[in-house]
């Protein structure tokens, strides 16, 4: 097994960095996420394990409508983030629902089958042949017909269009590192991390138990699937 920790992104184990995390990242809206595993039934007495949480971006306000949320991350400073975020922000009736863990997508286990797994920006950080055993694991997390909530920076287009796509892409960074992220960002998460084509995720997603309930790209950049376990897996 790999070294998950190798595998983070170095700046995720970083606490100066993760101290901006957010103002760099924007605020992602949980809403369409928390509305996917509504969606599919999950409510009140779900339990959704959120793999790669960071600062709890989805984790706060998922504990807000679900039953149980589980944030799990390998960065012990992401944690720390995490639960002083949690103190600050997240109401008395969901902190004692949510529940940080350290760990990550090859090495977590809950105690029992779960209903929903979510993970933004994480799968990302591994080659395909690891993500594949993540999905693999992920789906022995949930129970059949649990499902699974995937957001992540995947491509969706063909080898022949990678440097229009790019340089487009480079266009429209930020110009100011602190306040997001810049071409040169960009750049180094292309040149020493693992994002995969979507033509090759989507057979991975198949492979290893679930149907695609719903996909949407943004930017020919950033995917976000709903996904089924299969009754059977």
């Amino acid at each position: 097994m790999i070294d998950e920790l190798a595998h983070a992104g170095p700046e995720h184990l970083d606490e100066g960095f993760i101290a901006g995390f957010d103002r760099k990242q924007g605020h992602p809206d949980p809403a369409a996420d928390i509305a996917a595993f509504e969606g599919h039934g999950l409510g009140t007495t779900s339990t959704i394990v959120d793999l790669g949480a960071g600062t709890g971006q989805f984790a706060i306000p998922a504990a807000e409508r679900f039953g149980r949320v589980i944030a799990v991350d390998v960065s012990p400073a992401m944690l720390g983030a995490l639960r002083a975020k949690a103190r600050a922000t997240a109401s008395a009736a969901a902190l004692p629902r949510l529940e940080c863990v350290r760990g990550g997508f090859l090495s977590y286990s809950p105690a029992a089958p779960v209903d929903g797994v979510y993970t933004r920006h994480a799968l990302h950080q591994l080659p395909d042949f690891w993500k594949v055993t993540a999905l693999r694991r992920i789906a022995g997390l949930l129970r059949p017909g649990g499902v699974l909530r995937l957001v992540d920076l995947i491509y969706d287009f063909g080898p022949g269009e990678t440097d229009a796509v790019f340089a487009a892409w480079f266009a429209n960074a930020a110009t100011d590192p602190a306040a997001g992220y810049t071409a040169d960002d960009y750049a180094e998460h292309i040149r020493t991390e693992h994002s995969t084509f979507r033509w090759l995720l989507e057979p991975m997603l198949a492979a290893t138990g679930f149907e695609v309930a719903d996909v949407s790209y943004k930017g020919r950049l950033y995917g976000a699937y709903t996904c089924v376990k299969a009754g059977n897996g």
